[in-house]
Formats: structure tokens, C-alpha cells, sequence
């Protein structure tokens, strides 16, 4: 019901990943608004999945993707992105993954099955999410077609700057998730939607906090990412277009602390391929 209240209040792109869970109401909700003529054609919408943990091996990268389809009743996605620079055991989708069940992960044979997936028309781009620069330059060291997108936590709290350029200078479109400091997940914080500069902006603009920070991820020409099941907020969330921050509010939010919501501890371990949040994130947190 959700996504068929997003589709009519104007949403296309629709994110999903094996581990959420939700590829299967996201198809059903994609074959009913087909139905009820809410879209016209597949086409219209832009379907984003995710490769977990278990699957980055090169020979469960296929597999999975069929998979996915399936769950989502399509024939091929949008975008299809590694989940992150990690490999598991294969078996189970799950968040905390066992940390006995931790592998190094070889992303030059990973990437060459997200590649066949693309070369078989699966999937029209390929991407990843959770990188940082270095373990992109292992990628494009031997890709052959360069990962479409970066999908990684960006807000203005934490705003990605020398990935950012980074991803710019390759031709990497980031994707923003967790635009509003993701408050009420297990791993979010309150400091976004209680920083007291955005408050402050957003009272000046006659806008919501949560506008506040949508318009600045769009203004940094990234593709954000938002979550809502209320109807009312999901307008809200669009309305971000006829409007703009100034370059003095801009400015004071490029300034605000850096703090990063989900360092992702659970895929560390002293027995692990990354025995340091350092080794993780190479030294971007």
C-alpha cells in the first residue's frame, strides 16, 4: 500500500536489497499499479537491488539476481548494486552477519559476474554501495564497465567530501542513503534532525528540518534516497524543487561537524578480512 501511495504521489525510483526483505511486496505493488493504471509501462520506474553478503562470490552473483527478479516479477532492473565490500559464507541474509562467517571478498571476480549480469541485460547498470575510494580504485583497476554508481551514507552531518570528488572525477554517481541521519534504526542518530544550524535554516525558510537536508543533498548533485510511510510526508519530501538554500546557508552547513551514523562494526572482527573500522572504511571515518 505504501509504494502505491508513493507511486501516485509522483515517486519512480524505488530501492530495494535482498536483505530488506521488500523485494517481493515492491513487485507486487510495481504489477498493481500497472494494473490500476498508476503507470503505464515497467518502464516508467527506475528498480534498484542489492547483492548481499552471501552472494558476493562470482558464482552466486547470477543466481541471486535471478533471484531478485523473480521476487520482483521483472525482467531486468535498473541498477543492480554490490552491498557492500564484504563477503559471508554463502547461505543466510542477515544483519549482524556471523563474524565466523566473514571471508575476504576477491572484487575483481565479483565484479566480473555484476558485469555478465549487465552483459546478459539483467540489470542496465551495475554499481556499488558502502565503498570507499581505494576499494573503488581496485574495481576500476580492472573493470570493464566502471561501477555506475557509489550508494553510501551522505547527509550534512556527514557529507562525504573527498569521496564525493572522488567519485565525480570518475564519472561515479553517488547516491545519498540515510539523508536525515536514519533516527529510529538500530544504527541511526538524532544528530541531524537535532542540529540546531538546520533547525534554524529551516525555521527561516518556512521548511521542515527534513526539507532542509533533502534540498542540500540535491543541491550536492547527488541522487537522494528517502523513506517514508506517511503519505503526507512523502509529499513533503518531493517538495524541495522550487526552492533553494543561499550561498551563505550552504556554507554554514558545509562547516557543521563530522560525525558518521553506522560505522558498521558488525563486519569487523580480529579474525576477519577487515580487523579495523581503518581497514573497513580505509581511513574515511
Amino acid at each position: 500500500q505504501t509504494i502505491l501511495e508513493a507511486i501516485e504521489v509522483g515517486y519512480r525510483h524505488f530501492d530495494t536489497a535482498a536483505l530488506y526483505q521488500t523485494e517481493q511486496p515492491l513487485g507486487e505493488a510495481i504489477s498493481d499499479a500497472l494494473r490500476l493504471g498508476l503507470i503505464k509501462s515497467r518502464d516508467e520506474l527506475f528498480i534498484t537491488s542489492k547483492l548481499w553478503c552471501s552472494d558476493a562470490h562470482h558464482d552466486c552473483v547470477l543466481p541471486a539476481l535471478k533471484k531478485t527478479l523473480k521476487n520482483l516479477k521483472l525482467e531486468y532492473l535498473d541498477l543492480y548494486l554490490i552491498h557492500w565490500p564484504v563477503s559471508v559464507k554463502p547461505g543466510e541474509y542477515e544483519l549482524p552477519v556471523k563474524k565466523k562467517d566473514l571471508v575476504p571478498i576477491d572484487l575483481k571476480s565479483v565484479w566480473e559476474a555484476m558485469e555478465e549480469c549487465q552483459a546478459l541485460g539483467l540489470t542496465k547498470s551495475i554499481g556499488v554501495s558502502n565503498f570507499s575510494c581505494k576499494k573503488l580504485e581496485t574495481i576500476l583497476s580492472t573493470a570493464k564497465i566502471p561501477p555506475a554508481v557509489n550508494q553510501v551514507e551522505m547527509n550534512p552531518m556527514w557529507q562525504q567530501k573527498k569521496l564525493r570528488k572522488f567519485c565525480d572525477e570518475k564519472g561515479i554517481l553517488i547516491e545519498s542513503y540515510s539523508p536525515l541521519g536514519a533516527k529510529g534504526t538500530l544504527w541511526g542518530t538524532n544528530r541531524v534532525m537535532e542540529c540546531e544550524l538546520l533547525k534554524e535554516i529551516a525555521q527561516a525558510k518556512g521548511k521542515s528540518l527534513a526539507q532542509v537536508c533533502l534540498r542540500w543533498a540535491y543541491e550536492q548533485g547527488v541522487c537522494v534516497l528517502v523513506k517514508s510511510f506517511n503519505k503526507e510526508r512523502m509529499k513533503q519530501n518531493l517538495d524541495i524543487f522550487d526552492w533553494k538554500l543561499s550561498a551563505e546557508e550552504s556554507r554554514k552547513i558545509s562547516q557543521l561537524p563530522q560525525f558518521k551514523g553506522f560505522p558498521a562494526g558488525e563486519f569487523v572482527s580480529d579474525d576477519g578480512p577487515y580487523r579495523s573500522l581503518e581497514e573497513l572504511w580505509d581511513g574515511e571515518i
